[in-house]
């Protein structure tokens, strides 16, 4: 059975993310407080999916999310939170995080963004290619790899995803609207913002000069194509 981790200071809204995620199919191993959660973590590795709180009673969710990724690049991680201003929608992004859920949602809201990155966990719906050459990249989609001049780039799901899509259609201008339904699925109802957020934080680790990208560049107006 997959696992989900909630962490979740609100026992009630706690109780309410297991007991769907259960109905669901899913795991759900539940913690009320950042260091119970990397805790719970190193007791249970096979983690697929981690659902993370931001206002917490001892580290926030956006430490918790930078020590997880620090740790591990393959788990999915949503950030679930009351604030609505767009500044900590992007700060969860770039500490690492994959999507984000603002509260109040629905149960199956939630549970189609764990199913989504479930998905791309495992790989489904993806045309199979054992390898793709770009410039200096190499991607090895079997194991879900990354190199750049022979240099491994650690890269989370969603980033992986993303960079696949750029090198499977090089040349090619993707909308922004097209690199969401891609990557999130059609089903996916959250903002544009995802996107750029998430092209950012690839820029940063796969681009020679982050602030003047020559990989993936901007297509004014539009969205983003792989080269020049």
């Amino acid at each position: 059975m997959k696992k989900v981790l909630i962490l979740e200071d609100e026992e009630n809204i706690r109780s309410f993310v297991v007991i769907n995620l259960q109905r669901a199919g899913y795991a759900a191993i539940e913690a009320g407080a950042g260091q119970e959660a990397l805790d719970r973590l190193r007791e249970n590795p096979d983690v697929g999916v981690a659902i993370l709180d931001i206002m917490l009673p001892d580290m926030d969710g956006f430490e918790v999310c930078r020590r997880i990724r620090a740790a591990n690049k393959q788990i999915g991680i949503i950030m679930l939170t009351a604030r609505t201003q767009e500044m900590d929608k992007v700060t969860g992004l770039m500490t690492g995080a994959d999507d984000y859920v603002t509260k109040p949602f629905s149960p199956a809201e939630l549970t189609a963004r764990v199913d989504a990155l479930f998905r791309r966990i495992s790989g489904d719906g993806m045309a199979f290619q054992d390898l793709l050459r770009q410039g200096p990249f190499v991607m090895d989609t079997r194991n879900h790899t990354l190199e750049k001049a022979g240099n491994r780039v650690r890269l989370t799901q969603v980033e992986y995803a993303i960079m696949k899509l750029f090198m499977q259609n090089p040349g090619r201008a993707l909308s922004r609207e097209d690199i969401l339904r891609s990557v999130w699925g059609r089903d996916y109802e959250g903002d544009l913002k995802i996107v750029d957020v998430n092209i950012r934080r690839l820029r940063i680790k796969i681009e020679d000069d982050a602030t003047n990208p020559t990989y993936i560049t901007t297509v004014w107006g539009f969205g983003y194509k792989w080269g020049a």
